[in-house]
C-alpha cells in the first residue's frame, strides 16, 4: 500500500504545483499550510516501487513547496505495506512565532471530508438501509425540486445537477472586498444544513438530474441530511461511531460549529495586498460533511489505507466507489473518490480546498511497481 494525502493552503502558482508534483506518489500523507490555494498532486512510478528511497529528495521537494511555492508549511507522510515508511515536514507552523511545524500537526483537510461521509453512506448501502439508486424522496421528501428523479448515486458522484451552494455570493471570497467582507462575518457564520440547501435550491440547477458533471458541495450535505434521517445519528457521530474510533484516528476530528483547531496544527493563511490573514480560526459550519473535517498525515494515510484495503466497506460497496464519471475537466470522479492514473496502476484518493488550506489523499492496495 502506498498513499498520498496532502493538505496545503499555498498560492496557485505554476511554480507551487511543480514542486507538490515532485512529491508524486512518495508522499502517504502530506500537509501544508500558508496563503491562497494548491491542490493536485499526483503519485509517480518511482514513488510507488519505494517510496522512501531518498529521503533527502523528498525533503528537498517539500522545501520547494515552501520556497517556489509559497506555502508557510507543508507535512508529508509515506505509509507503505502498514507501517510509515517515511515522514517530513518543512516551513513553520505559524507566520507570527516562526514555530516549526511539529510532528504530527493537525490540519483542515476540505473535501478529503467527502471520502469519510461517502464511507458511510456505502457502509449503509452495504447494511440495505440506503439504496444507490434509492431517489432522495425516499429519504428527504419534498426537500428539493425534482427529488424524485435524484439519486443516492447522484449525489455521491457529482451529477445530480443541484447547484453549489458555495457558488453563492455570500460565500465569494475572490477579491478584496469580498475576501474582506467574508474575513469580518462570513467565516464567523453559523448555518444549518437545512440553510445550506436552501441556499442552493434558491438558484436552478446546472443539469437535468445525471445529464452532466458539476461539483457540489450541496450533494454531500443532503448525503449528510440522509445519514441522521436513516441512522438517527448526525454524520459527524456516524463518522466517529464508524471510522474514527475503530481506525484508532487520534488527530481527526469533524467539528460542527467549533471554530478551534485543536491540538498542534498548522495555521492557515489567505492572501491580502497587506499581507497573509491568519484564517485558521473558522466557523465549519458552511462546509460540513462537503469539507469541515480537521485530520494528520498519519491519520489520513491510515484511513485510505484501510479503506483501499477493504478493512471499511465490502468489496461491491468498494467496486461502487471507485465507479467513475468523466468530469469534463481532463479527470473523473467515483463516490467520494477520485482515480489518478500512473505508471504503477491506479492510485485512489481526493483532492481537497478550504480557506488557509488544501488537501490531498492518494494510494493503492495494488502497485505494479513493487
Amino acid at each position: 500500500m502506498t498513499a498520498t494525502a496532502t493538505g496545503t493552503a499555498v498560492p496557485n502558482r505554476p511554480a507551487a504545483r511543480r514542486a507538490a508534483r515532485r512529491l508524486g506518489g512518495r508522499a502517504a500523507a502530506v500537509a501544508l499550510a500558508g496563503a491562497g490555494l494548491l491542490a493536485a498532486l499526483t503519485p509517480t512510478a518511482s514513488a510507488a516501487a519505494d517510496p522512501a528511497a531518498d529521503p533527502v529528495a523528498l525533503h528537498r521537494a517539500l522545501r520547494a513547496v515552501v520556497g517556489e511555492g509559497g506555502s508557510s508549511a507543508v507535512l508529508a507522510e509515506v505509509r507503505q505495506d502498514g507501517r510509515t515508511a517515511w515522514r517530513g515536514t518543512a516551513g513553520v507552523a505559524d507566520l507570527a512565532t516562526g514555530a516549526p511545524v511539529p510532528d504530527g500537526a493537525r490540519f483542515r483537510i476540505g473535501s478529503v471530508t467527502k471520502t469519510f461521509a461517502a464511507t458511510v453512506v456505502l457502509q449503509l448501502v452495504g447494511e440495505r438501509r440506503i439504496g444507490l439508486d434509492d431517489p432522495i424522496d425516499r429519504h428527504l421528501p419534498g426537500l428539493v425540486p425534482n427529488g424524485a428523479a435524484i439519486t443516492v448515486r447522484q449525489l455521491l458522484n457529482h451529477t445530480s445537477g443541484i447547484h453549489n451552494f458555495t457558488d453563492d455570493p455570500r460565500f465569494d471570497t475572490q477579491g478584496e472586498e469580498a475576501l474582506d467582507r467574508w474575513l469580518a462575518v462570513g467565516r464567523w457564520t453559523t448555518y444549518r444544513p437545512l440553510d445550506l440547501v436552501r441556499i442552493a435550491t434558491a438558484h436552478p440547477p446546472y443539469d437535468a438530474p445525471g445529464a452532466g458533471w458539476h461539483y457540489s458541495n450541496t450533494n454531500y450535505v443532503l448525503l449528510g441530511m440522509i445519514t441522521e434521517r436513516v441512522t438517527g445519528r448526525t454524520w459527524d457521530e456516524e463518522i466517529e461511531r464508524r471510522i474514527i474510533r475503530p481506525l484508532g484516528l487520534h488527530d481527526t476530528s469533524m467539528p460542527l460549529t467549533s471554530p478551534d483547531v485543536p491540538g498542534p496544527h498548522a495555521h492557515g493563511y489567505v492572501e491580502r495586498p497587506g499581507g497573509p490573514a491568519d484564517v485558521t480560526l473558522l466557523n465549519p459550519s458552511a462546509f460540513g460533511p462537503a469539507g469541515a473535517g480537521i485530520s494528520s498525515t498519519r491519520d489520513l494515510a491510515r484511513f485510505n489505507a484501510a479503506l483501499l484495503g477493504g478493512r471499511l466497506l465490502r468489496p461491491a460497496e468498494l467496486t461502487a466507489m471507485k465507479q467513475q464519471v468523466d468530469t469534463g475537466h481532463g479527470a473523473t470522479y467515483g463516490l467520494g473518490l477520485s482515480r489518478y492514473p500512473t505508471a504503477c496502476g491506479e492510485f485512489w484518493g481526493l483532492t481537497g480546498g478550504i480557506p488557509g488550506y488544501g488537501t490531498l489523499v492518494t494510494g493503492d492496495a495494488r502497485s505494479s511497481c513493487r
